[in-house]
């Protein structure tokens, strides 16, 4: 079963590197991970998707909060939360079969980045199952190239997660 995981760290040289490292000591594969800076510069927010039983789980989110740079760990398996990827993808495209690819990219809400005379270039942002479905109706034109972001995720209730003893945004 995969696990999506939100990891707030402190924004320092090596984070990445240690919070890597453990991953691989131990033998845990991270399937997507997504990093970046928050609302907080001092801060950034890792979004790690990894496969295994409750039991890894719960290995792995004790071996990360003994890390000295870790702020704090939620696991999204609990409770409602959003999360998205970016994906770009390039597919071939032929003039008789250019007006079907057009058609499947809109019908799940994707954009043409690029059009060239052999290729087109799509963007779509959405949930697993709306990159699943784009990379099946597109897979038959032939795909030339894929890069994908990882999935991000954010908890849905009105609090958001925050670092211990920093003050609570409410707008």
């Amino acid at each position: 079963m995969k696990h999506t995981i939100s990891v707030l760290v402190e924004n320092k040289f090596g984070v990445l590197a240690r919070i890597s490292g453990l991953f691989s000591a131990r033998g845990f594969n991270m399937s997507s991970l997504a990093v970046g800076e928050t609302e907080d510069p001092d801060i950034s927010r890792m979004t790690i998707v990894v496969e295994g039983d409750d039991k890894t789980l719960e290995q792995i989110k004790k071996q990360l909060n003994k890390l000295i740079d870790i702020i704090k760990v939620v696991d999204y398996k609990e409770g409602a939360f959003l999360d998205r990827e970016l994906i770009l993808i390039k597919v071939s495209v032929t003039p008789e079969n250019r007006k079907d690819l057009l058609e499947a990219v809109e019908s799940v809400g994707g954009r043409i980045e690029n059009a060239g005379t052999k290729s087109l270039s799509i963007e779509v942002t959405g949930d697993q199952t709306k990159i699943r479905t784009l990379l099946e109706l597109v897979r038959p034109f032939g795909i030339l190239e894929i890069v994908r972001t990882g999935r991000i995720a954010m908890d849905m209730t009105d609090k958001g997660l925050k670092a211990e003893g920093k003050p609570e945004v409410n707008e």
